[in-house]
C-alpha cells in the first residue's frame, strides 16, 4: 500500500468516525434501527491488508467509539470480531468466484457481491452489540427486531456511500 493510500484510507476512518460520532449516534428510526456507519471504516479496508493491522485499526475504530458512546468495550469487541472474520469472508468469495486477487468495493465486486460481503459482517456485528446488552429474556423480540432493522439500514447507508465514492 502506498502513502497516498494509507492516508486516503485514513482520511475514510477518520470520516467514518466524524459521522458516527456526531451525526449517527442521535439517528434512531422508529425506536429500533441504529445506525453504525463507522464499521464501514473495517469493511472498505484492502483485502490483503495484514491481518494484525486490521485488528488493531478495527479496536481503535471501535475503542473511540466506546468512549464517546460510553459502552464499555462493546463496540470495540464487535468491531474486533468482525475485523477478525472479514478474512475468511474474503478468502471464501475470492475462491467461489475463481479470481487471484480480492478488491473490495461495490465497484470491482459488483452489487451482488458487495451485499454478499458486508451483509453477513453487519448482522454479525449488530447481532454482538445488541446481545451484549440485554437485560433479560423478556427482550429478546425486541433485540431481534433491532437487530435485523440495525443491519438492514447500516447496510443501506454503506451501500450508499460506496456508490458516491469516488474510489
Amino acid at each position: 500500500m502506498s502513502l497516498r493510500e494509507a492516508i486516503q484510507y485514513s482520511l475514510m476512518i477518520l470520516l467514518y468516525l466524524f459521522l458516527q460520532i456526531f451525526f449517527m449516534r442521535n439517528m434512531v428510526l422508529f425506536n429500533y434501527a441504529f445506525c453504525f456507519i463507522y464499521i464501514a471504516g473495517v469493511l472498505l479496508l484492502p483485502a490483503d491488508i495484514d491481518r494484525m493491522y486490521l485488528l488493531l485499526i478495527a479496536f481503535g475504530i471501535g475503542f473511540t467509539v466506546d468512549v464517546f458512546s460510553n459502552t464499555f468495550g462493546m463496540h470495540a469487541s464487535a468491531t474486533v470480531l468482525i475485523a477478525y472474520i472479514r478474512p475468511f469472508l474474503i478468502h471464501f468469495q475470492m475462491k467461489s468466484k475463481g479470481a487471484e486477487r480480492a478488491e473490495v468495493g461495490i465497484r470491482t465486486q459488483g452489487f451482488g457481491a458487495f451485499v454478499s460481503y458486508i451483509f453477513p459482517l453487519v448482522l454479525l456485528h449488530h447481532s454482538v452489540l445488541f446481545l451484549m446488552e440485554i437485560n433479560h429474556f423478556g427482550m429478546i423480540l425486541y433485540t431481534l427486531i433491532r437487530i435485523g432493522a440495525s443491519t438492514l439500514l447500516t447496510t443501506l447507508l454503506i451501500i450508499l456511500l460506496e456508490l458516491f465514492s469516488k474510489r
